[in-house]
């Protein structure tokens, strides 16, 4: 069973290794969420730095410049991702494979995303491993090495070992390890903060994966002022109600009623930062008819009242 909330998973240390002619969507994608992810904790969760070989200035395929912090040599930290695109396999250099061979033993996680998987595949850092490339090159990529049990998938995790094909898969798989480290809960603010089709390049990034839920989690969305009973939720997606919260309870470690109650307080905190909306309007938004009640929930929910995160 999943777990719902996990406060007190120790901040982690996330470099990107940045080559020349990365994919600026795929490194956006990469920090975005951990960005987003400390703002709705409330404290540094993930820390991040670019990297370079040579730590000097990387250039995205789109002419952006990134200014590295370092050289890759010099640092370690719980994760590691290769990040190059475009001309990737020039870049499997005798120095680069052995730079990567030596960050293994400096990094806890090592990752490719986008055609970071090949970089990882030269350096036999993947081999007996599965893994994935984007999907135009992964014929190239069996092909080229028979060890790695190479997976037409958008991620994969294999032990320490992560692949993912491509700029949306790399936003998919940031949810996801933020979830399995810090609880459903925040993965479920995070995929709100940027489902619309606009922030995630055309695709909505689903609130849960089983397409019950999904229907359930958009019901609940469209009727936060006046909130569903939890049965009708159910029957409208053609579930019993005990088979709704088994399923709920199963994929994000809480029942409907914690979700919901969540959803209509992410609402509450957007209306409280956003807004000058009173807390007596605010509560009536987000079904709550009784202001004090929806303060107390909210103080429980984020530590704070209405008044003092507005204040803050």
């Amino acid at each position: 069973m999943q777990s719902w909330v996990k406060d007190r998973a120790a901040p982690q240390q996330v470099d990107v290794l940045l080559f020349d002619d990365f994919s600026g969507h795929c490194l956006a994608n990469t920090v975005e969420p951990m960005r987003a992810a400390n703002t709705l904790a409330g404290r540094q969760i993930y820390d991040w730095r670019f990297l370079t070989l040579e730590g000097g200035t990387a250039v995205s395929s789109a002419g952006m410049e990134v200014n590295a912090r370092g050289r890759l040599a010099e640092y370690g930290g719980d994760m590691l991702i290769a990040m190059p695109s475009y001309h990737y396999r020039p870049l499997a250099t005798d120095k680069a494979l052995r730079g990567l061979r030596a960050a293994a033993r400096r990094y806890t996680v090592m990752a490719g995303f986008d055609a970071g998987a090949w970089l990882l595949a030269s350096a036999g850092l993947l081999d007996g491993h599965r893994a994935t490339i984007h999907w135009e090159e992964l014929q190239g990529f069996t092909e080229a090495f028979p060890s790695v049990d190479a997976q037409r998938l958008r991620y994969v995790r294999d032990g320490d070992r992560v692949t993912c094909s491509g700029a949306l898969a790399a936003f998919e798989l940031m949810l996801d390890l933020i979830a399995e480290r810090h609880g459903q809960a925040l993965r479920l603010e995070l995929a709100a903060l940027f489902m619309s089709p606009e922030a995630t390049g055309g695709q909505v990034i689903p609130l849960a994966r089983s397409r019950s839920l999904v229907r359930a989690i958009d019901l609940m969305q469209a009727n936060l002022e006046m909130p569903l009973p939890i049965g009708e939720v159910a029957r409208r997606v053609g579930r019993s109600q005990k088979d709704l919260e088994a399923r709920m309870k199963a994929e994000l470690g809480a029942p409907p009623q914690a979700v919901y109650r969540r959803l209509r307080l992410i609402q509450a905190r957007k209306l409280v930062l956003e807004t000058t909306l009173s807390v007596a309007e605010i509560s009536l938004r987000c079904g709550y008819e009784d202001p004090s009640a929806m303060t107390r929930a909210f103080r429980q929910e984020f530590g704070s009242t209405p008044r003092q995160m507005r204040r803050g």
